[in-house]
């Protein structure tokens, strides 16, 4: 989209910690109060809100502030050591894959139908936190977990 502070508002969309930390809920809530209530999920609200709604937001200097603030608290926290990186700073680990057929991140990705995706998720949340460099690697069910069809 061509609005100015479009590309922030993205980033902190496509950013999953706001499953958990609910930091840029009211910025979401901002943009689309029913949908945000209705959906819990930023990117949609992105999607969906007017090209004037958010030209009329993204003028208002006190919410470019909120959205730099949120970001540069994203990139700062992304910067920071965590346990990993301060407990094994030359461990040769770079990256590894955790496969699975589900991941419960939220709600506002169902991605997951029970026990398998719970554990899944909170897997990956405990590695984050810790710096372990995990990567998921699953399925991105388009029309969410229970609404799949294969002929």
């Amino acid at each position: 989209m061509d609005v100015e502070g479009f590309d922030s508002l993205a980033e902190l969309a496509l950013d999953l910690r706001w499953s958990w930390n609910h930091c840029t809920d009211e910025v979401w809530r901002q943009l689309d109060p029913a949908l945000w209530e209705l959906t819990q999920n930023p990117w949609v609200v992105l999607q969906t809100v007017s090209k004037d709604k958010l030209k009329s937001v993204l003028a208002d200097s006190t919410f470019r502030k909120k959205i730099d603030d949120l970001l540069q608290a994203k990139h700062q926290s992304a910067e920071t050591p965590a346990w990993f990186q301060k407990n094994h700073p030359q461990s040769p680990l770079k990256c590894v894959a955790y496969f699975s057929m589900e991941y419960m991140l939220s709600e506002a990705l169902p991605i997951y139908s029970g026990g398998l995706g719970n554990v899944a998720g909170d897997q990956l949340k405990a590695a984050s936190d810790l710096g372990v460099p995990v990567v998921g690697v699953g399925l991105l069910y388009q029309q969410g977990y229970f609404r799949q069809v294969i002929d």
